[in-house]
């Protein structure tokens, strides 16, 4: 179906004269009336504003595509509208609309609405059609620059469809060329499943829309799969994008082709992501094997790559009971504070600060019990990860060694790797077993002898060295003072920065919460001040240097204020994307100079997360706010020295 047979002639204007958003629609509703194609005009309309509300059609460039599927629509149809003076529309970019297509389409499998946005939103992309219709004098005119791009178009896909046909039969196959319309489905997921999860998932719908493709993408976050892709849509799809840091279930993409890949490069690569989707250039993904194209996108999963996904499932469902416990700790602490005088107790009862009076009793056992399950937690889904479901018993087992020894934190992670790599080298011994023992191996064999090699194992070589290092760090951290102590706060807060969510974040953070479990408090300080500087500092520079963001960047700035007291450093992801080289070093610098003055303050944290909610439960409170403000002061100011304005970029 071509645009031009849904474009009636009476249900475009050239000089539409309205004031603002709701008259625009109004006026492009009484335009659609007039072709004959709505049954029921008022449904209608309030099925174009529901669409509205779910999120602006205005798409940038001072373009607007408002659309409704309903079945108030008798057949499809096509509304134009050319304003010449333009209308506040909500859009992307924060500029005013000169030009809106509204579109019908009747409530039909046939999904008409869809298939002509992705034919508008590729014509569209092309600035000498958009000039043509807004300096079109006569409605004909208009007509005929609409038939003209359109036979364009549709001439280009005839060339492009003989150059594939021929490429088949080529000994070098030509590049296949991006299709208009194709449909790739997506999987996003981070290990918090707090952020990277939605603005991956964010980033790559924008850019599908940029790139006329449809897109549905499912997102693995703390709240669970939501938006799941069905079989049947995976059927259908042309490619798959799995821009994930976690585990994802892959059986169902079996035979599909499929691009694997980072979440951060879902956030600041999805247009080229994309493009090899659209391309083809991606591997058939067998179920049971690692042949589909990898992470690093250069063939083979590296094995440093392996690791920190093994590393970070383990630590993404550690960190629900280290947030939760660590908290009714602080709180069990804060409590004993109010209530007593630490000074005026005897030494041998000052270790018991925290369970002094009933209340705090209370809150400490709690916080304690699911503190408690922080290393077997850890080392068990590290073991999943890498041996899938086996492994985990074997891990929480190897965890829990750690936890009642000396190794502690370092040794849980060794126990998480042994158990897993364990499981799989029993799954390959226990493969020549007769078939009909499968269904003892993982209820019986697989646990028995991997928890005992395992436990052997991590008692006897494990836990003397690994105790023994721990030890000598802890007690490192405990002497540390002075020069020594701001250097480290200066790193850790500095690590904070460097990728907001990546594996240098992730260290430097379990680092933090490990530190907390060992009696070190001033370390969690440095690190959570260090992820709160940079959203505040963005929102601070979109205010006062408006010259160095765009309209939208602007729009959304203040919003990283709220992100950041709440310690989610992900906030300022979108902008780092896309001007790394001059936002990342002003972050990391304010951060750094942040977590050095909390250090050289003595601020400690005993709550592993909640950012200023938590502040009763900080040591020194106004000089670790002195602190958080002077390293987003810092970074604030960078962002206006380095950044170049908007214009010149």
């Amino acid at each position: 179906m071509r645009i031009s047979e849904l474009l009636a002639a009476e249900s475009i204007a050239l000089n539409g004269a309205v004031g603002n958003k709701k008259e625009t629609l109004d006026a492009m509703v009484a335009l659609m009336a007039k072709s004959g194609k709505i049954a029921d005009i008022e449904a209608y309309r309030q099925g174009v504003y529901k669409r509205e509300e779910e999120g602006t059609t205005g798409i940038g460039e001072g373009i607007a595509i408002p659309h409704c599927k309903s079945d108030a629509v008798a057949a499809p149809g096509l509304a134009a509208m050319v304003i010449k003076d333009g209308v506040d529309f909500d859009a992307l970019d924060g500029e005013k609309v000169d030009l809106i297509f509204l579109i019908a389409a009747p409530n039909t499998e046939d999904n008409v609405h869809l298939d002509v946005l992705s034919k508008l939103s590729v014509l569209l992309m092309d600035e000498n059609f958009t000039a043509g219709l807004r300096s079109a004098k006569s409605i004909e005119e208009f007509i005929r620059v609409i038939d003209t791009a359109e036979a364009g178009k549709d001439a280009e896909k005839a060339d492009r469809d003989a150059a594939e046909a021929a490429a088949q039969n080529a000994v070098e196959p030509a590049q296949t060329p991006a299709k208009a319309g194709a449909y790739i489905l997506a999987v996003t997921g981070c290990p918090t499943g707090i952020a990277h999860t939605y603005m991956a998932a964010e980033s790559l719908e924008k850019k599908a829309k940029e790139l006329g493709c449809r897109i549905k993408v499912e997102t693995r976050g703390s709240g669970g799969a939501k938006n799941v892709l069905t079989a049947a849509e995976i059927k259908e799809a042309d490619c798959i994008i799995v821009a994930a840091d976690t585990q994802v279930p892959m059986e169902r993409f079996d035979g599909k082709l499929l691009i694997q890949c980072k979440v951060a490069d879902g956030i600041s690569k999805a247009e080229e992501l994309l493009n090899r989707a659209m391309q083809g250039k991606a591997t058939v993904y067998h179920a049971g094997h690692r042949d589909a194209e990898e992470r690093s996108g250069e063939g083979d999963d590296s094995i440093g790559h392996q690791i920190y996904k093994h590393l970070m499932n383990g630590v993404s469902h550690m960190l629900p009971f280290v947030v939760g416990g660590g908290i009714l700790i602080a709180i069990a602490f804060l409590i004993d504070g109010f209530a007593v005088d630490l000074n005026s107790l005897p030494l041998e009862q000052r270790g018991d600060f925290g369970t002094i009076t009933p209340v705090a009793a209370m809150f400490k056992s709690i916080g304690g019990a699911a503190f408690g399950f922080m290393l077997p937690i850890l080392a068990g889904f590290i073991a999943m990860s890498i041996a899938d479901r086996p492994g985990l018993a074997v891990g929480f087992v190897g965890g829990s060694i750690a936890a009642g020894g000396t190794s502690g934190f370092l040794g849980a992670l060794a126990a998480g790797f042994l158990a897993g790599y364990i499981v799989r080298l029993l799954k390959k011994l226990l493969e020549k077993l007769p078939d009909s023992l499968d269904g003892m191996k993982p209820v019986l064999l697989y646990p028995l002898f991997g928890i005992l090699l395992t436990g052997v194992i991590m008692i006897y070589l494990v836990e003397p060295p690994i105790g023994a290092l721990n030890t000598f760090i802890n007690n490192g951290l405990n002497a540390m003072n002075g020069a020594s102590a701001i250097v480290l706060g200066a790193l850790l807060g500095g690590m904070m920065a460097v990728d907001m969510g990546g594996p240098f974040n992730k260290a430097a953070y379990v680092f933090g919460t490990a530190s907390i479990a060992a009696g070190n408090y001033n370390i969690m300080a440095a690190v959570m001040i260090g992820g709160m500087v940079p959203p505040i500092a963005i929102a601070l520079a979109t205010m006062l240097f408006k010259n160095k963001f765009t309209a939208e960047e602007r729009k959304s700035g203040p919003t990283n204020f709220i992100m950041g007291l709440s310690f989610i450093t992900e906030g300022a992801i979108p902008f780092a994307a896309s001007d790394p080289l001059h936002v990342l070093p002003a972050c990391i610098i304010g951060s750094a100079v942040a977590g050095a003055l909390s250090m050289a303050f003595g601020c400690t944290l005993m709550a592993p997360h909640g950012g200023i909610f938590v502040v009763p439960t900080i040591g020194n409170p106004l000089l670790y706010l002195l602190a958080l403000l002077v390293g987003s002061a810092v970074s604030c100011v960078l962002l206006g020295v380095l950044k170049k304005n908007v214009s010149t970029k």
